[in-house]
């Protein structure tokens, strides 16, 4: 072996700006481009014609397909140009024309994708998004602004969120639905309208939950959905058949957040709140003044 320092592979019709930082066995294919504020991490693979701009870092091991997007600008009309991020963890998958860009002023400033996710052909991450670790956004799934995706959720193909919405960890969202309400922890949600339809049990299992504790989920299910009773009869029921379940306990809590949310999405009240606050707090300025 030379004992020569290791440096990027990078084909020559690739662009890399000045000031991009490309750990020594990153990989950069034809056509490719990489802006001055792009931070790369170990074992990166950049693919041909693939495309990540502004200020995102990633971590190890991330691979961006061809004719990805990665780290633009917000598509929000409301961003100001300020110096907003793209924060990515280890060992994602961007596919084919995939997109995620950086957050907004009024949204935090960052968008995050946690580590070990599967994003398909033309999936798209909006400003200010949150993407937990382990999910698998299928083909041409859309998160619009501030949507949060927590561990292990699917999101199958074609499937769109609206605004603000929240997704469970572990929940399974089926295919070519618009989810404008928020998506509870360990569900399976779909049909058609879509709503909760039970307890994702395949998933679960796969990823090692015990029979003991499917049946504790099955049988909240029945309590909350299952009986023509007021949902909260139901999560105070669950509550004392299961007192020291974990997976019940986050079920529910959850249930219970997004009803108090607006529009059935808890994080679309934080916005109104902020925004009532910023109002008054502009109102009094003047005043001031």
């Amino acid at each position: 072996m030379s004992e020569t320092t290791q440096r990027p592979r990078i084909d020559p019709t690739a662009i890399i700006e000045a000031g991009a930082q490309l750990s020594s066995d990153v990989t950069v294919g034809a056509y490719a481009y990489i802006g001055g504020r792009v931070t790369l991490g170990p074992g990166c693979a950049v693919s041909h014609h693939a495309c990540i701009d502004g200020d995102t870092v990633a971590g190890q091991g991330n691979k961006f397909f061809p004719f990805c997007t990665i780290g633009s600008i917000p598509q929000d009309l409301k961003y100001r140009g300020g110096r907003c991020r793209l924060e990515i963890g280890d060992n994602n998958t961007f596919r084919e024309y995939s997109s995620a860009h950086v957050g907004t002023e009024d949204g935090g400033g960052i968008t995050r994708i946690g580590s070990d996710n599967l994003l398909m052909g033309g999936v798209h991450i909006a400003h200010d998004c949150i993407v937990g670790n382990h999910c698998v956004l299928a083909n041409n799934v859309l998160l619009a602004g501030h949507c949060h995706i927590n561990d292990w959720a699917v999101v199958s193909g074609g499937s769109a969120l609206t605004h603000f919405v929240s997704v469970g960890r572990h929940a399974f969202i089926g295919g070519i639905l618009a989810i404008v309400h928020d998506v509870p922890p360990y569900t399976m949600y779909g049909g058609e309208p879509p709503a909760v339809r039970g307890i994702n049990r395949v998933g679960l299992k796969r990823r090692g939950f015990s029979a003991a504790v499917l049946g504790e989920l099955k049988e909240t299910y029945r309590m909350v959905y299952g009986r023509d009773l007021p949902a909260a009869v139901g999560i105070r029921q669950a509550r004392e058949a299961y007192p020291h379940s974990e997976a019940v306990g986050e079920l529910l809590d959850f249930i219970e957040r997004s009803a108090r949310g607006k529009s059935g999405r808890y994080l679309e009240s934080l916005r109104s709140r902020n925004a009532s606050d910023e109002a008054k707090a502009e109102g009094q300025r003047g005043e001031d003044d």
